[in-house]
């Protein structure tokens, strides 16, 4: 039995009669990613990288399931089909070499390339993946290796805030070097032995945590057991550790998932003990704390890495026996949920209206079982120190809207321009036209408005002309820190 009380700690400034706790159940930590494989990605996509956010996490939940014996042809058929479409969907940003491109006809990207490879690779065990595109991309990615043994950035390694004292080339071989070894390509083929030993030479400085954290699952694949113990060790000291949680000192807490991701693969990846899988559980108990509704993280790549770890650690600890009961106690209500093998996949929820108190929650049995708390409320918004702000002025016959960035970075990474017009208007095809000529922006034009797709912000601002666009809600956020936004959200908290 497993007994925890759970304080809600409702915000001073909450709205009256709006707070309520959403109780959900699984046997399995992926269940929820399971029931909501559409929903992964809640967040606009019309580039090479979000695209395959769509294709991913299907890959390592199907290798979770078949690997457990639990893949059913229901299962196998829905994530199939999600497979399919972004694999035919992603060959649009495919160039006749192999490489990829962020949009279109753009600038090769040597990271995104690699991403595709590493998936399309694991993809083809499910669905069918042309392996000359396989092959292509793999001879593309090492022809840009260069006589280090690092490789050649091409295109922007989009989320700035990987970058640090480490050079950004270690940062992008470290990945590359990550896609080869998943994709069966051997320690001792020459291209990855060379790369190894250029992430050998950059291991004296270890101030940037996220390729610290890579290169601990990199050396981990490659077997190097002296080089993982000893990036293990300088990450288990720099990681923020509250009681049984654990996650890394980061800022963001879309990059803190993604590091924590690292260190659970790197972890459990080589033979694991008792002790390791101990170690694990703090790390896998914060994951689960990040996640949203539908069992993905903020952002895009936080959800593909933490998918696949969470997979992997699932796989390890995963039971075919048992059962458990679970009970959710407030001062005026109680919630019960059973979990057989039977409904282990099953994501079960429920809603706790009587905030007034402490929750205490009860744990029977013997079957693992993942529960969650998330406290929801609205509440009055203060106003806030944000690291963008939108202005927008509307003259008789055009609108413009000026972005700006004011945060500490010399620039942002991609952010997402969200205009909104109101029932009966739409934007003026022209001034789109204009819009999308520009090499910065992209547009994704959408029911009720259209997204802009804008690859960096800079410290100044820049205008983004629209015809016959009404006033409504015009919303700025950063895609990989999606918490960066000129418009408050809603107290939303959960407890693992």
């Amino acid at each position: 039995t497993i007994m925890q009380e759970i304080d809600p700690h409702l915000p001073e400034n909450v709205i009256e009669g709006s707070a309520r706790a959403l109780v959900t159940v699984s046997g399995d930590i992926l269940g929820q990613a399971l029931q909501h494989l559409d929903g992964l990605l809640r967040m606009p996509y019309g580039c090479g990288e979000q695209n395959m956010v769509l294709l991913a996490p299907n890959i390592y939940i199907l290798q979770y399931l078949e690997n457990t014996k639990q893949l059913t042809p229901a299962i196998r058929e829905k994530a199939s089909n999600f497979m399919i479409s972004g694999y035919q969907r992603q060959l649009n940003y495919k160039h006749h070499d192999g490489a990829y491109s962020t949009f279109g006809a753009g600038t090769r990207n040597t990271w995104l390339t690699a991403f595709v490879l590493r998936s399309f690779a694991k993809a083809k065990s499910f669905i069918y993946i042309d392996p000359t595109t396989i092959e292509q991309t793999r001879k593309w990615l090492e022809s840009k290796q260069q006589e280090n043994g690092c490789f050649e950035m091409s295109g922007k390694l989009f989320n700035n805030r990987m970058k640090g004292s480490v050079s950004d080339e270690v940062t992008l071989s470290a990945y590359i070097t990550a896609a080869f070894l998943e994709t069966n390509v051997s320690a001792k083929n020459p291209v990855v032995e060379k790369s190894l030993s250029c992430l050998k030479e950059s291991i004296s400085n270890l101030s940037n945590t996220y390729t610290t954290a890579l290169m601990a699952y990199v050396f981990t694949l490659a077997g190097d057991m002296e080089t993982r113990g000893l990036l293990l060790a300088h990450l288990d000291k720099v990681a923020i550790k509250q009681g049984k949680l654990s996650s890394s000192a980061e800022t963001s807490a879309s990059l803190s998932v993604e590091i924590s991701s690292y260190v659970l693969m790197a972890t459990l990846s080589a033979s694991p003990t008792n002790e390791d899988l101990g170690y694990a559980s703090g790390i896998v108990r914060w994951l689960t704390t990040q996640q949203n509704y539908y069992g993905g993280f903020s952002s895009t790549q936080d959800t593909v890495v933490a998918l696949q770890a969470l997979a992997l650690y699932a796989t390890l600890v995963f039971s075919p026996h048992g059962s458990s009961a679970v009970k959710v106690q407030s001062p005026s209500e109680q919630l019960m949920f059973n979990v057989t093998q039977d409904n282990r996949l099953l994501h079960q929820e429920s809603v706790l209206q009587d905030m007034t108190g402490n929750f205490n929650l009860e744990v029977q049995g013997t079957a693992c079982v993942s529960v969650q708390v998330s406290e929801q409320s609205t509440h009055v918004a203060k106003p806030i120190s944000s690291d963008f702000s939108v202005e927008a002025t509307t003259e008789v016959n055009s609108t413009g809207v000026r972005p700006k960035y004011n945060g500490k970075e010399s620039s942002t990474n991609m952010v997402i321009l969200d205009i909104q017009v109101l029932s009966g208007f739409v934007p003026e095809s022209e001034s789109l036209r204009k819009v999308s000529s520009y090499n910065d922006f992209h547009l994704n034009k959408r029911d009720g408005g259209v997204q802009v797709y804008i690859r960096e912000v800079g410290e100044i601002h820049s205008d983004i002309p629209g015809q016959n666009l009404k006033p409504a809600v015009v919303k700025i956020y950063d895609y990989y820190e999606p918490s960066k936004t000129n418009i408050p959200k809603p107290h939303f908290k959960r407890f693992g």
